[in-house]
């Protein structure tokens, strides 16, 4: 239980009730990421399906909706989205990006994507029907942490990551477990909502998609790298749930 109370610590605003720490816990702590995402994306199901009847509110309902993941995980995965988006954007060479990275200062790139982000994702909202989808929003959180969990554990972190001496850790059956985890949300929804259900798989898709690609221009694995990948992938999945 001690990696699952390290997640809920580290990665969950609602108040945690036992207080654990292991450092040896790590790989335990990301497998245990997609039962935080389940944690939050029942009260994001829960809000949508309370929110459906409030036909007068329904741009208040939208704009709580559009921001209720981010605001339950106390901001940590949109913090590694808007510091990728400083670094990458910047266009400067790799040893700048990486310092940019961990720059706690906030850039003109980071306002912009956040803008961007709040904007497409009360748009989506604000134009959508809920009704019978809530479900999809259960398994849409836990689906891009699984992904996140799993690049966490599989990808050579970046020195200057905080995850720079996991490795030691993690064993391969590690990296399976979160791919397993990944495969068997991505099928729930497929089984639980038929075809809006294939909007968990979009989610990953797109949480994976940003995490090669900004792996790739940094060159290395980081909290913040995959903090940005569950920010995208959300959107993709509600993004997803609206077309289909």
């Amino acid at each position: 239980m001690t990696p699952f109370f390290m997640a809920w610590g580290m990665f969950c605003a609602i108040p945690c009730p036992v207080k654990k720490w292991d450092s040896d816990g790590y790989p335990g702590m990301l497998l245990c990421l997609p039962l935080i995402g389940l944690m939050i994306g029942g009260i994001w199901a829960g809000a949508a399906w309370g929110l459906g009847t409030m036909r007068k509110m329904k741009l208040f309902s939208a704009a709580l909706l559009a921001v209720l993941p981010s605001l339950l995980s106390g901001f940590i995965h949109l913090d590694g989205y808007m510091d990728c988006s400083d670094a990458v954007l910047s266009r400067r060479d790799l040893e700048t990006r990486r310092k940019i990275l961990k720059d706690s200062h906030v850039g003109s790139f980071a306002v912009i994507s956040f803008a961007l982000w709040l904007l497409f994702s009360f748009a989506l909202f604000a134009g959508m029907d809920w009704t019978g989808k809530e479900l999809c929003l259960l398994l849409i959180p836990a689906c891009v942490r699984s992904c996140s969990a799993a690049a966490v554990l599989s990808f050579a972190p970046m020195p200057t990551s905080g995850y720079a001496r996991m490795p030691e850790s993690v064993k391969p059956f590690h990296k399976w477990i979160a791919v397993g985890e990944m495969l068997l949300l991505a099928a729930a929804g497929v089984w639980m909502q038929g075809v809006s259900g294939w909007s968990v798989a979009a989610s990953a898709l797109g949480a994976w998609a940003t995490i090669f690609y900004l792996r790739r221009d940094l060159q290395g694995m980081s909290g913040d790298i995959s903090g940005s990948a569950i920010t995208v992938g959300e959107l993709c999945g509600v993004l997803a749930l609206a077309v289909l």
